[in-house]
């Protein structure tokens, strides 16, 4: 099989070719039978759905979103740049000078928006200039579909696995480059299994051994005069109970009855699928993994997202193809290497290609498809040389970096978060 070269790609991203795909099976390490573990979403769900395979629906559940599998190839870029493999240019934020070293750094590799996270809005570079006043805050700011030259200098991975520009000034109208690669991973043919939850104290210790008072300083006491105090519906004074009841279990001790691991909701109640609370065990919707006929990885780079981007130079568009070319060699690059790195997803969740990992496909119009191997050491071959390619049309490309320090308010932020953190923090995918 054929290692994709530097004019490969350009002949295939100067065609009408559709895409890069890649389709990867994987089976869970433990073998058949062995059970995987989805991420959960809000109210300990999975994200479960009906898929056609072969003209037929099955059952599937996601294992790794596209925001996630974007963060893991993201992140072995990262590696890749720290191991000098590769030259990208990449934007940090250096917390260890500040009350908030613990953060240490974080770079438009990381944060979960890139050039236009709130981080980077919220940082400033040399003598308190505020990043959106830098000259690679200016080429976010002026950025367009039309015209993304300067925004591809300082933050191509923007450009390959998309963002929004909705933390400046222009809020939601700001601008958007849509995702050029597309990667998940799913469970296909996934039967759902039940998980058991107990504990068993080596301490023998009962509930009636309480009950557990709190302190001022969020730890817990017996006696009642060293608790702090709340004023109860009634006015009067007393001492506040560890956390709902005071019972041995809020402060993680005592057993815990062995029981089966359900959805709730905020009142610890069992659910059923439509939300509502059930006693009712047969309604009951368990947390407990899913085994799985198998897996599927399908990673797909579109060709026209990244041709309707355009890369004037002094006026010109001769360098368009160049910038594109650089930009799918980014992404086959991040796949690559992030498929390189294996697939544990997380606790209980671990995956392999049991027959390898496929070439690339080309899709073509008319369903023509033609194939490239392309192993880590070949991608950044190919990636290097498509990077030197653009810059010599002309285009930017600031591998030296730039480093921002965060804002004083920012860091007193993140200080007061931590000193006052009651496990509310949000998430959102990138």
């Amino acid at each position: 099989m054929n290692t994709l070269t530097l004019q490969n790609l350009k002949d295939i991203v100067s065609g009408n070719a559709a895409a890069f795909r890649r389709v990867v099976k994987l089976e869970p390490v433990g073998g058949p039978g062995a059970k995987v573990f989805p991420p959960t979403y809000e109210g300990g769900k999975y994200a479960t759905e009906k898929r056609w395979f072969n003209g037929k629906l099955v059952d599937c559940v996601l294992l790794d979103s596209v925001q996630s599998q974007a963060n893991r190839m993201e992140l072995a870029l990262k590696e890749a740049v720290d191991e000098g493999r590769i030259s990208l240019p990449v934007i940090t934020v250096d917390f260890s000078k500040t009350e908030a070293a613990f953060v240490r750094r974080v770079t438009s590799l990381e944060a979960p928006h890139r050039i236009a996270d709130a981080i980077l809005r919220d940082s400033e570079w040399r003598n308190r200039v505020p990043f959106r006043k830098t000259s690679a805050g200016k080429a976010l700011d002026n950025a367009s579909l039309q015209n993304a030259t300067e925004l591809f200098g300082y933050c191509p991975t923007a450009l390959v696995f998309g963002m929004w520009y909705s933390t400046g000034a222009r809020g939601g109208l700001g601008v958007k480059f849509p995702r050029a690669i597309v990667s998940e991973i799913i469970g296909i043919g996934a039967v759902p299994g039940q998980r058991t939850g107990g504990r068993l104290d080596p301490l023998k210790i009962t509930s009636s051994a309480g009950p557990i008072y709190e302190t001022q300083d969020g730890d817990w006491t017996l006696e009642s005069q060293k608790a702090k105090t709340k004023a109860d519906k009634n006015g009067n004074i007393v001492p506040t109970l560890y956390g709902k009841k005071g019972k041995p279990s809020e402060i993680n001790h005592g057993n815990v009855t062995p029981s089966l691991v359900v959805q709730k909701d905020q009142n610890g109640n069992p659910i059923d699928r439509s939300g509502t609370p059930t006693t009712r065990m047969d309604e009951w919707i368990p947390i407990g993994g899913f085994t799985i006929d198998y897996a599927q990885q399908i990673t797909v780079i579109s060709l026209p997202t990244l041709r309707r981007l355009r890369f004037p130079v002094k006026g010109k568009n001769d360098a368009d193809t160049a910038a594109r070319v650089a930009l799918t060699a980014l992404a086959l690059c991040a796949a690559t290497l992030s498929g390189e790195k294996g697939y544990n997803l997380r606790s209980q969740c671990d995956l392999y290609p049991p027959d390898g990992v496929p070439a690339w496909e080309v899709v073509g119009l008319n369903r023509t498809f033609s194939t490239f191997s392309l192993d880590a050491e070949s991608a950044i071959k190919l990636f290097n040389q498509a990077v030197k390619e653009a810059k010599g049309a002309g285009l930017p490309w600031h591998s030296e970096g730039l480093t921002l320090v965060p804002r004083e308010d920012l860091v007193a932020l993140i200080v007061r978060s931590r000193a006052t953190s009651d496990g509310d923090q949000g998430e959102e995918e990138a």
